[in-house]
């Protein structure tokens, strides 16, 4: 949020981040945006997907008819990025760098 806002990009808030384990798609939702020191403690264990999403105007977006594919409401480009991090004793692993 802090790197979306000081770029004066949009942040795409309907969709989020989650959990990882047995199914892809676990609780706890990652939200984009948020005040700090809120929210699921991360603790040693848990493994989230950080999904950020930016755009270049509004952060509105529309579904399209397929029921996958997502643009922005003003056309403007937009960009996602996402990491998987685990939890470990000794802090943060991100799992998808290479």
């Amino acid at each position: 949020e802090v790197v979306g806002k000081g770029q004066k990009y949009g942040i795409v808030t309907r969709y989020c981040g989650h959990g990882v384990g047995r199914r892809l798609h676990e609780e706890p939702s990652v939200p984009n945006v948020g005040v700090p020191g809120t929210g699921v403690p991360l603790v040693t264990g848990l493994v989230i997907a950080i999904e950020p999403m930016f755009t270049l105007g509004r952060a509105d977006t529309v579904e399209l008819k397929d029921g996958w594919t997502v643009k922005t409401r003003d056309g403007s480009l937009a960009a996602h990025f996402e990491h998987t991090v685990a939890m470990t004793d000794d802090g943060p692993s991100i799992l998808t760098l290479p």
